[in-house]
C-alpha cells in the first residue's frame, strides 16, 4: 500500500497538481562568525571608498579563535589601518568580553594584501580606446515576487527580521543575557504558490551561562518570535529555540568564520538560484556585486510595474567586455506578457555594462558595510538604491506604445 501511495504521490508531483508544499529559509545575526567576517571585509572597502572612489577591492577575512586574519588585493591611495579597523567593527557587533567567542581589545590581527593583477586591471580599466569590461567572468541572478511589500520571498524576510530581532533585543538589553552570535530559521506553508502560515520557527541564540533554557525558550518567543512573525503563526506551529540545550560558545571560537559563506543568506533564501559569487569585500567593478545589484533591481521593477508576480533574472559577463553575453527572463508562468518582450524592455529600459550599473546605482559611494547582515535586498533604506521602483513609469509607457 505505502507504495502505491508513493506512486500516486510521484505522479501528481511530475504533472503539477501538487498545489502545497514546505520551505524554509535561514539568516543569522551580526555576530555569527561569517558575518563578522563579511562586515571586516566590507568596512575595509568602505574605508578605501571613503578616500578613493576610484580604488580596487577584494578583501577576504578569517576569524579564527582569538585572530582575525585579513587578506586579499587593493589597489589605492589610501593606507588603510586595518587593525583598528577591525577591532572597531568587533566592537560595534558587541564582541567587547573575554569568553564571548572574541574580544576586540584582546584579539590578534593578520594582514597580508597584494595589489590587484595587472592582468585583470588591463580588463576593467576605462581607457580611451576601451570602455570598462566586466572585473571577472560569471553569472548573476536577481529576483522579486509579491509575496511581501519589499517583493521578497516571505521565508527570507522573516528570517531576516528575527535575526535583526535577536540583536535589537541584546543591544537595547530588553534580553541583556544575550550574547552576539545566533541564527534564525523559518519554514512557510505555501498553497497554490502562495504563502499561508508559518509551520516552524528556529532560533539558536548565544547566552550567558547563568540562564536557564526554559526563560531563554519563554524570552526569545515573547519577546523576538511574536513580535515578528505573528501575522502567520498558527496554533500548530512548532517552536525550536536552542536545540541542543546549550549555546554559550559562540563567535569565532565555537565555529571559524570566513568572507563569503553566506551567500543564500544574502540573496533570497534558496527561493532564487545563485550564480556562486559572493558580494562583500568587493569593490563594484566586480560584477558579482555590482550586476547582482542590477539584477535585483530589474526584477522588483518588472514585478512592480505589473508585467508578473514573480521574476528571476540571470546575467552573465565575460572578463573584460562590458556588454553581458546574455539576459535570461524567468517569470514561472506569471508573465502579462511573452518573456521575449520583458527581456526586450530590460535591455531598452536597465543599464547592464558594469560602467552604467556603477553610475546608475551609485555603486562608488562607501556604504556597504550596512548590508553585510540582515540581507542585501528587500531593505528598503536609502542607500539601498537597487531597491527603488523608478523604472515602473518607464516601462508602463513603453508598453502603452
Amino acid at each position: 500500500m505505502k507504495k502505491i501511495l508513493f506512486s500516486m504521490f510521484t505522479f501528481f508531483i511530475s504533472f503539477g497538481f501538487a498545489s502545497e508544499y514546505l520551505f524554509t529559509s535561514e539568516s543569522v545575526t551580526e555576530g555569527h562568525p561569517d558575518k563578522i567576517c563579511d562586515q571586516i571585509s566590507d568596512a575595509v572597502l568602505d574605508e578605501v571608498l571613503k578616500y578613493d572612489a576610484e580604488g580596487r577591492v577584494a578583501c577576504e577575512t578569517l576569524a579564527a579563535k582569538g585572530t582575525i586574519f585579513v587578506t586579499g588585493e587593493i589597489s589605492s591611495s589610501h593606507q588603510v589601518d586595518f587593525d583598528a579597523l577591525v577591532r572597531g567593527v568587533l566592537k560595534d557587533i558587541g564582541y567587547t568580553k573575554t569568553g564571548w567567542g572574541i574580544c576586540n581589545s584582546e584579539c590578534s590581527v593578520i594582514t597580508v594584501m597584494n595589489q590587484q593583477s595587472p592582468d585583470i586591471a588591463m580588463g576593467v580599466d576605462d581607457t580611451e580606446d576601451k570602455e570598462q569590461g566586466a572585473g571577472d567572468q560569471g553569472l548573476m541572478f536577481g529576483y522579486a515576487c509579491k509575496e511581501t511589500k519589499e517583493l521578497m520571498p516571505l521565508p527570507i524576510s522573516l528570517a531576516h527580521k528575527l535575526a535583526k530581532k535577536l540583536s535589537d533585543v541584546r543591544k537595547n538589553r530588553t534580553l541583556p543575557w544575550l550574547r552576539p552570535d545566533g541564527k534564525a530559521q523559518v519554514t512557510v506553508r505555501y498553497v497554490d504558490e502562495k504563502p499561508v502560515e508559518i509551520t516552524s520557527v528556529v532560533i539558536a541564540a548565544q547566552h550567558d551561562p547563568d540562564i536557564s533554557l526554559e526563560y531563554i525558550q519563554k524570552s526569545i518567543k515573547e519577546k523576538v518570535i511574536l513580535p515578528v512573525c505573528q501575522d502567520y503563526l498558527s496554533d500548530k506551529t512548532q517552536y525550536f529555540i536552542n536545540g541542543t540545550g546549550l549555546f554559550i560558545i559562540g563567535g569565532p571560537e565555537g565555529d571559524t568564520g570566513l568572507t563569503g559563506r553566506k551567500i543564500i543568506v544574502d540573496t533570497y533564501g534558496g527561493t532564487s538560484r545563485h550564480g556562486g559569487g559572493c558580494f562583500s569585500g568587493k569593490d563594484p567593478s566586480k560584477v558579482d556585486r555590482s550586476a547582482s545589484y542590477m539584477a535585483r533591481y530589474v526584477a522588483k521593477n518588472i514585478v512592480a510595474a505589473g508585467l508578473a508576480e514573480k521574476c528571476e533574472i540571470q546575467i552573465a559577463y565575460c572578463i573584460g567586455i562590458a556588454e553581458p553575453v546574455s539576459v535570461y527572463i524567468n517569470t514561472f508562468g506569471t508573465n502579462q506578457i511573452p518573456e521575449s518582450e520583458i527581456e526586450a524592455i530590460v535591455r531598452k529600459v536597465f543599464p547592464l555594462k558594469p560602467a552604467d550599473i556603477i553610475s546608475h546605482l551609485n555603486l562608488k559611494s562607501p556604504t556597504y558595510r550596512k548590508t553585510a547582515a540582515y540581507g542585501h535586498f528587500g531593505r528598503e533604506e536609502e542607500d539601498f538604491s537597487w531597491e527603488k521602483t523608478d523604472k515602473v513609469e518607464e516601462i508602463l509607457q513603453i508598453l502603452a506604445q
